[in-house]
This record gives structure tokens, C-alpha cells and sequence, in this order.
């Protein structure tokens, strides 16, 4: 099974890695083109068994509670991305010659000739947005599109699916990457590149690595950020097609191949005639929601991959106005008593914590959470001078707690044991009594939430309903 398009699956003994949301499609895909599934899978649990049974309803052979062995004659592993690349199923299957593919090289594999070409994204934060704005962009510009990958909407939907595209917008994670060898996308963009996941990935020259991957083979444009040398050293060290230009995104005026910010305006002056003197108005500033500086960035990102893609400036103006961006974006919950109540439940780590709280000048912070290893000297030696106080809940809360009194000893804190349900309710009349007018409150925590809450958006949710009931 080399590179190129395998036609005929019929009889192919494929084992499935996981099940899941990217698991259960690719079972279901492949078993509906011929292929002889087995799904194996290291849970037990009541939703594991409720998905095995719908698989085996259908035929496909489930194996639970055994994600190590390598089932008898496979012939390619199909993983979902977030296993381990070291865990002993794909030692097995590298010392037994069996390919190892994600649920993205999958997709890729299974395009029908003439398919829609992929603007693929990736970077530490701010991909979903990005891949949405991306979007709503080319749906401006009349062409059938679709936001599709770790977003949540499967790519093997996308491309086995019905519906006919011109072009996706994609978004792929770096575990996504590492296990999608073939990919080529028609341009791609990295744009940040921060320490995240290192725990999977076994240090950051790895995790960068897998992030780079995306610009492999790109056709047009490699996007990267100015103001993040390692996504442009990425492209530097990328094979791409002849003819493939690098193009720059940066916050301040932007030389010729970038796009940048001129007196409130997005301006291009990479897909222009003559760009060593010429600047096209894309959008003002003022069209992005919410106009923060990350935000303003990821703009300017996705407006490089649809002119890269040939979109017209006019489209690049409206796809931003009509951008909504998700919840728990710095979102703006209330304004009580003069102070502001900002929910970033997304900031699920440093860098994105960092980005969150760059944005504003007078911050009474919220943080804590499962730190996933990071550690938080640089995030608070950079915010200190913002912030007017801290409040800590969560299980790796200690961890701020220290780098505070290292670097901002002067900040009041408040250190929040208890993580009940109510923690959340207390953490945001803490965070009142620190607060004056003109301040903001700051849900950023800076780490992952599955200590108190089943995902970053129940912590939303729990911080707005906190909020709201302050303002009654």
C-alpha cells in the first residue's frame, strides 16, 4: 500500500485504532468499501460497548479492552490520532511491516478524482477559529466549502460523503499530522508554535516536526507568522512544489509577500501585481470579532490561504463581518458594576492564557487547572504588570501560585481548594471583591479543565452562570 490511491479494498484486513470519533467513521468507511475490519480499543467502558455494538451490528469484528496486540494478518492500521506513537500495537506493527495511517492520511487516500483541495491549518492555538474565519471567507466568495477536521466535523464525512466541494477548510492537530504522511495541501498554515502536548509527542523538536508536516508538498503558499521564527523556519526546512511562495502574516506593516495591519486596515501585499510598491484593502480592524490582537492574526492568516486560493479582497471583508466567532473565545459574558466579565475557558494552556490576557490592561485573573506539564513562569513574568489579582482553583493551581509569587509578589491571590461544583460560583465572587471599575475579570486558566468539569466548555458555562448570577 504505497503512496497514491488504493482502489480496491475488498478483502484488505484492516485494524481500526480506537473508537471514538474519528474510529467509528473510519470502521464504518471501511467496511462499506469491502474491507475486513477489526477494531481494537484499550477501554471497557458502557460507551465503548455501546459503540462496539453498533460496529458489530454491521459486521466489523470489535475488540475491547486490548489496544496492544496486533490482530492476526493486518495489513494497515488505521489509528485514531491521539495514540501514542509509542505504544506497543504500532512497535508490533512496524516490526511485522505493517503501515500505520491516521483517519486524516485516510481521508486523503479515499478522494475521488478531481476532489476539492484542502487550505489546511494548524498551530498551538488558535486553529478552530482560524478554520472557521477560512470559511466563512470562501463561502463569501460563492464557493462550496466546508470547515472539516479536528474541528469536530469528520474529513472522511467530508470526502466520502455526498456533497460536492470546491475547497475545505481543514484544520488538523499535530497528532493528526504525524500519522498523515501523504498529505498535500494546495497551501497551508502554522501559527504558532508553542510547548503543548510534549508529553505525546517526547519533546518539542518533535512536536514542531509534526506541525511542519502540513507545509510538505504545499502548491501555492506556505503561511507562517512573523512574529514566530520557529513556523517560518518550518517552511524553510519544507519540500514544497516549484513555485510555492512563503507569506507572511504579521500584526504590524507588512513588507512585500505578507499581509499586515496599516492604520486599522488588513492589507495584502503578497497577492497583488507589483507587490514591492502595491497594498490591497482587505477588511478594516474593526471587522474581526472580537479584535484582539491573537484574533486580528488569525484573521490576516485565513485571508493569506483564500487569496492564496485566488479570493477576491471583497470576500475577504465579508467573510469576516460575517464570522461568529465559537463560545468560550473571549467571549463577553457582562458587564457588572463597571467590570467586565470575559469567559476563555478555551485558554487551555500558556500560550493561548498569554494571548487572552495580552488583551487587556487591568486583569483580576481566574486560573488553574491540569497543567499537562507546562509551567507558568514566563506567562506570569509577561501578564504581571496587568494584573490586579488572582484567583486559583483546580488541582495544579500550586504550580501558578508559585510562579505568582515569583514573578508578581505584589498581586493579591487567592487560592481556591475546594472543587466542587460551587468552586466556580466562589472563584467569581473572589475575583468581584478583588476588582474595581474599568477592570476585567479573566476566565483564563492556562491549563485543561477534567478535574472539575467534563470539558473546557461546562467550565464556560459554569463561569458565565456564575457570572449572571452576580448581576442579579
Amino acid at each position: 500500500m504505497g503512496s497514491g490511491q488504493v482502489t480496491d479494498w475488498q478483502g484488505k484486513h484492516v485494524t481500526v485504532a480506537g473508537l471514538g470519533v474519528s474510529g467509528v467513521p473510519a470502521a464504518k468507511a471501511l467496511h462499506g468499501l469491502g474491507a475486513k475490519v477489526t477494531v481494537v480499543n484499550d477501554g471497557d467502558d458502557a460507551r465503548a460497548r455501546e459503540q462496539a455494538a453498533e460496529l458489530e451490528a454491521l459486521g466489523v469484528t470489535v475488540r475491547l479492552g486490548d489496544g496492544d496486540t496486533l490482530p492476526d494478518g493486518t495489513e494497515l492500521i488505521v489509528t485514531a490520532p491521539g495514540w501514542k506513537p509509542d505504544k506497543p500495537l504500532f512497535a508490533a506493527a512496524d516490526a511485522a511491516g505493517v503501515p500505520v495511517w491516521g483517519d486524516v492520511e485516510l481521508a486523503w487516500r479515499l478522494r475521488k478524482p478531481g476532489a476539492a483541495d484542502w487550505l489546511a491549518v494548524t498551530g498551538t492555538n488558535g486553529k478552530t477559529t482560524t478554520v472557521q474565519m477560512l470559511a466563512s471567507i470562501l463561502e463569501a466568495a460563492g464557493l462550496r466549502t466546508a470547515a472539516v477536521g479536528n474541528i469536530g466535523v469528520s474529513l472522511l464525512d467530508a470526502v466520502l460523503g455526498d456533497e460536492e466541494y470546491d475547497v475545505l477548510a481543514v484544520e488538523l492537530s499535530s497528532y493528526q499530522l504525524h500519522w498523515a504522511p501523504s498529505l498535500r495541501a494546495h497551501s497551508a498554515a502554522v501559527l504558532n508554535l508553542a510547548p503543548d502536548h510534549l508529553d505525546w509527542h517526547g519533546s518539542m523538536e518533535a512536536y514542531a516536526k509534526d506541525k511542519g508536516r502540513i507545509y510538505e508538498g504545499n502548491r501555492v503558499a506556505c503561511v507562517y507568522n512573523t512574529a514566530d521564527k520557529a513556523t517560518e523556519d518550518l517552511v524553510r526546512e519544507a519540500d514544497v512544489e516549484e513555485g510555492c511562495r512563503a507569506v507572511g502574516f504579521t500584526l504590524g506593516t507588512p513588507g512585500p509577500s505578507q499581509l499586515g495591519v496599516v492604520e486599522g486596515l488588513l492589507v495584502d501585499r503578497a497577492f497583488v501585481e507589483n507587490r514591492q510598491k502595491n497594498a490591497q484593502e482587505l477588511a478594516e480592524v474593526a471587522d474581526v470579532k472580537p479584535a484582539a490582537p491573537h484574533n486580528i492574526a488569525n484573521a490576516l492568516a485565513a485571508a493569506a490561504l483564500a487569496r492564496a486560493y485566488g479570493v477576491p479582497a471583497s470576500a475577504v471583508r465579508e467573510g469576516l463581518r460575517n464570522f461568529t466567532p465559537d463560545a468560550h473565545r473571549i467571549a463577553h459574558v457582562a458587564d457588572v458594576n463597571g467590570v467586565a466579565y470575559v469567559d476563555d475557558s478555551k485558554a487551555t494552556n500558556t500560550h493561548a492564557a498569554q494571548a487572552s490576557l495580552a488583551a487587556y490592561d487591568s486583569v483580576v485573573w481566574i486560573a488553574g487547572g491540569l497543567a499537562k506539564g507546562a509551567t507558568f513562569d514566563e506567562l506570569v513574568a509577561g501578564a504581571a504588570q496587568r494584573l490586579r489579582g488572582a484567583v486559583l482553583i483546580g488541582r495544579d493551581r500550586a504550580l501558578i501560585r508559585e510562579a505568582l509569587a515569583r514573578h508578581a509578589p505584589e498581586v493579591p491571590v487567592v487560592d481556591l481548594e475546594r472543587t466542587d461544583t460551587g468552586a466556580m460560583l466562589q472563584a467569581v465572587q473572589e475575583a468581584r471583591r478583588l476588582a474595581r471599575p474599568g477592570d476585567t475579570v479573566l476566565l483564563a486558566p492556562a491549563c485543561a479543565s477534567m478535574d472539575m468539569f467534563a470539558n473546557y466548555n461546562k467550565r464556560g458555562d459554569a463561569f458565565a452562570q456564575a457570572v449572571r448570577e452576580l448581576g442579579a
